[in-house]
């Protein structure tokens, strides 16, 4: 597509902010819509494996990630007690680290300050009142009043997208697994030079993942009701009691949490939009259209996948529905691949039934999977 496009991203998390970069440096005009009154990062750290380095390298970030992170190669699996059972080096694409941890704040910064340099504009405290498609465009109504046409409109809002609900009402609600997951930062340990997980407990597994050479963050998943919340007094005594058959690094780790309003909770649901990602010149990616539970760490990266994959389809298509329905032919396949696996494997970890097609996902595991991702897309 030769002509410069006039594009709205409704959501400036981490696969907006991506999109953004990729068509700013392309050309584009790009509006950021965000909702949030600044690009803060809720949460700890996160995992940026192969594939998505990959993206950041396309995107002119990865150095950055990588001065902010701490790249890592070998998966440590323990038992319970903390005993290792098995060092699995992680396949790499290119020369960059086969992972890269990196605090959730910090990625946010390199990503906004990637976005504006590009060109990208970014509207705070910002969302979507109106929005009627007629083919050749999107006429938009911000809530700050501002009214806009666009040619393609992109919603990278998130698992409770309001772009979804508008796209298709409820008919897409995103669905509790049951499960919750607590993490929290905390100093690294020597030791922790790669994820240490520890598993084999069908109640709950642990990891350490280092995300700075002076910070690192513990996750657990846990069976939790529906209404559960932790106690803002005593959250690290509730995680603390949910880990206490854990022993080895993890139990080092828990000997150093002592703040309740450092341990982050949050529920683990999925969304799959059944129905076209896209309708007219309206499309959704990342967690709005495919959100998957963590068990793969690929939740980031299929968002960043797909604004790449955004970018390059309209570079080579002749119009925006064409480039579209080209993308999600990509798109799709892969993204409900990691959906499906993901959530087999937290049905095996916590000894839930799964179905006979699960158990053929199980076959490839988590160190295949790894594999298979680190291929072209």
């Amino acid at each position: 597509m030769t002509s410069p496009l006039r594009v709205l991203i409704h959501g400036g998390g981490i696969g907006g902010l991506t999109l953004a970069t990729a068509l700013a440096r392309r050309g584009h005009q790009v509006e950021v819509a965000e909702l949030r009154d600044e690009l803060e990062a809720l949460g700890v750290g996160i995992i940026q494996p192969s594939n998505a380095l990959h993206v950041m390298r396309e995107t002119g970030v990865l150095d950055a990630c990588l001065a902010a992170g701490f790249g890592w190669e070998v998966l440590t699996i323990c038992d319970p007690a903390g005993t290792v059972l098995a060092k699995i080096p992680q396949p790499r694409m290119g020369d960059a680290p086969a992972n890269n941890g990196i605090p959730r704040p910090a990625l946010a910064k390199v990503l906004s300050a990637a976005a504006t340099g590009a060109g990208a504009s970014v509207a705070f405290g910002t969302t979507i009142t109106e929005l009627a498609d007629d083919g050749e465009g999107v006429d938009v109504t911000l809530s700050d009043g501002r009214t806009g046409r666009y040619d393609l409109v992109v919603g990278f809002d998130g698992i409770g997208s309001p772009l979804r609900k508008r796209l298709y009402g409820d008919a897409y609600r995103p669905e509790y697994t049951g499960f919750a997951n607590w993490r929290v930062t905390l100093p690294r340990l020597p030791e922790v030079q790669g994820v240490v997980m520890s598993t084999g407990n069908l109640t709950a597994k642990a990891l350490l993942t280092p995300i700075t050479d002076d910070l690192m963050y513990l996750g657990s998943v846990f069976a939790e009701e529906d209404g559960f919340r932790p106690d803002p007094e005593r959250a690290h005594e509730q995680l603390a009691e949910r880990l206490a058959g854990f022993g080895g690094p993890i139990a080092e780790a828990l000997a150093l949490l002592t703040d309740p309003a450092a341990v982050v909770h949050s529920r683990i649901s999925q969304v799959t939009v059944e129905e076209p990602w896209h309708v007219g010149r309206v499309v959704l990616a990342g967690d709005a259209a495919h959100a998957s539970t963590p068990h793969l760490a690929q939740g980031a990266a299929m968002a960043v996948e797909d604004a790449l994959v955004l970018a390059q389809e309209l570079d080579a298509a002749d119009g925006v529905p064409a480039a579209l329905t080209a993308w999600e032919a990509r798109r799709r396949p892969r993204a409900m691949w990691v959906q499906a696996l993901s959530r087999a494997v937290l049905k095996q970890e916590t000894g839930t039934p799964t179905t006979p097609e699960e158990d053929e996902l199980l076959k490839v595991g988590i160190p295949g999977a790894a594999h298979v991702l680190v291929q072209p897309y």
